[in-house]
């Protein structure tokens, strides 16, 4: 069963039953859909699409902020057989030209936030026909998302949709600096809601407070394990501590799924008292549950103080394993905290070495998983897919080891991505935007551990003789040429480690800059 299938299952089992609540709190706001609604509105979008020559194969951009119209727009584009292509909302004009030329988008659905970023890219849009406009103050020459859905049939399009059909073509940034685009299909998001569903134990009364982006595979594919069952889900657009607590108080939310950064200030608030325990009611609290980074083990233990009976789960995955799931701690295993656990449900993990072959018990290697998770492909790049999938095996380009007791730690991640606050930042980006500062002989980036994000990008800058360079002149670069957090929160000025054949020694700078 495909989840444009489960959308409309839940129509018909639970049409009055709430489906998504949308809040803001800053703004007071608070909007609530039901499946019916939910399902007849995707059907309008697809239609409208349809209407206006979109057909299966086909892709169109999606480009918004957390919202119940992000998910009627990602339903209605998929139920006409194209691609949907969601874009992280923090790309540039630039990316999304790119993102566009590969995918020769024929559509893209955008939110006001991204008016001035879609506006500047369109005269280098030739394949885009069709702009549909969610929001207020339109530009010129666009769509009201409203308006085209008004006039479109709330009934099933008639499309036929196969699980090894494509269904989306998700764009995550690769170590040169483009966005590598990665196919996935209907099978692989079916499997995705199978596995999530499985292990966090979703019923039709559970209550999931959603809060990472949706365009991630990340947060969309454990709300799946929602949809399964057709439980509610809560979209919160405002992420304060105050605001997590209290939408779990007043909505009865029942799981969350909190980033390192997010989980720190929660206990923080409570620590100082800006929070207290008594004002809430958790009794609907079930499950607190954590991923996209390495999680501090004594984080969690923090946490445990003040929710000792709350189920906890880690869980690991990638954008190619149609998010997380292939790799988790499991609510069970909280006594092997620090470990990222043992294979998902439906999923197979080896240890490999450089050719493939199991490595021995508790060594390092590659981890590499199997399953029906696993992406169709890299889009227009046989090569990549090549060196990535090995005979139906995914290689995760991360290094792992089993303890006695099968129980598998991510131990260092072979492409040198550093994690912050659930954001991805690729070291070869940012030491080439700080090369280009005039003075600067050789720049390494490393991640060093931060309690509250998790990692941290610190640049090693060794300055051309006789050059005095200051943290502030650089940083000051930096935030001029990169979003906010991509910037590298610490600098030091000192040696940077080459190997004989030129190669950057970030072991030896990690164990020498930060002790690890």
């Amino acid at each position: 069963m495909t989840i444009a299938e489960m959308l409309a299952r839940n129509a018909r089992m639970y049409p009055n039953d709430c489906a998504l609540i949308e809040l803001t709190p800053s703004k007071n706001f608070r909007k609530e859909i039901n499946w019916k609604d939910f399902d007849e509105r995707a059907n309008r979008v697809a239609n409208a699409l349809m209407a206006r020559g979109i057909k299966k194969g086909d892709k169109v951009l999606h480009l918004m902020m957390n919202s119940i119209n992000w998910l009627e727009a990602y339903f209605g584009i998929i139920r006409t057989g194209a691609w949907a292509v969601p874009l992280n909302f923090r790309f540039t004009a630039k990316d999304i030209k790119y993102c566009a030329g590969i995918a020769e988008a024929k559509a893209i659905i955008f939110g006001e936030q991204f008016s001035d970023r879609v506006q500047e890219a369109r005269k280098d849009l030739p394949t885009v026909k069709d702009y549909i406009y969610v929001g207020e103050n339109s530009p010129e020459k666009v769509e009201l998302f409203e308006d085209v859905i008004a006039k479109a049939s709330p009934e099933p399009t008639g499309v036929e949709l196969l699980d090894t059909d494509p269904c989306g073509l998700y764009f995550t940034s690769g170590t040169t600096g483009n966005p590598k685009p990665i196919l996935l299909t209907h099978r692989n998001m079916e499997s995705t809601a199978i596995t999530e569903n499985r292990h966090h134990l979703q019923s039709h009364d559970d209550c999931f407070i959603l809060l990472p982006p949706l365009y991630h595979t990340g947060a969309k594919m454990h709300w799946y394990g929602n949809l399964i069952v057709g439980a509610r889900t809560v979209i919160l657009t405002d992420i304060k501590p105050n605001y997590i607590i209290e939408a779990v108080h007043k909505e009865r939310g029942s799981i969350v799924w909190l980033l390192v950064p997010w989980l720190h200030d929660i206990i923080q608030a409570f620590d100082t008292g800006e929070l207290k325990m008594k004002d809430f009611d958790f009794s609907c609290w079930r499950l607190m549950h954590v991923g996209a980074q390495p999680v501090p083990v004594s984080l969690i233990k923090r946490w445990k103080q003040y929710f000792p009976e709350m189920q906890y789960d880690d869980n690991y995955g990638l954008t190619e394993s149609t998010g997380p799931g292939c790799l988790h701690l499991g609510m069970e295993n909280q006594h092997k905290l620090g470990s990222n656990g043992t294979a998902g449900f439906n999923w197979e993990l080896r240890i490999v070495d450089d050719n493939d072959k199991d490595v021995k018990h508790g060594a390092p290697g590659e981890l590499i998983a199997h399953g029906n998770g696993v992406m169709r492909e890299y889009y227009k790049n046989p090569e990549l897919t090549a060196t990535t999938l090995k005979n139906g095996w995914l290689h995760t380009g991360d290094v792992a080891r089993m303890d006695e007791d099968g129980f598998i730690y991510i131990i260092d991640r072979k492409k040198d991505v550093i994690i912050t606050g659930g954001e991805n930042i690729y070291p070869v980006e940012l030491e080439s935007v700080i090369h280009q500062y005039p003075g600067i002989n050789d720049v390494a980036v490393i991640g060093m551990k931060d309690e509250r994000l998790g990692e941290i990008a610190a640049a090693i800058i060794d300055p051309l003789p006789g050059t005095k360079l200051t943290e502030e002149e650089v940083l000051e670069h930096c935030k001029k040429n990169l979003p906010n957090y991509q910037r590298p929160r610490k600098i030091i000025f000192g040696k940077v480690s080459r190997n004989p054949t030129g190669k950057l020694e970030k072991t030896k700078m990690r164990q020498t800059y930060s002790g690890v």
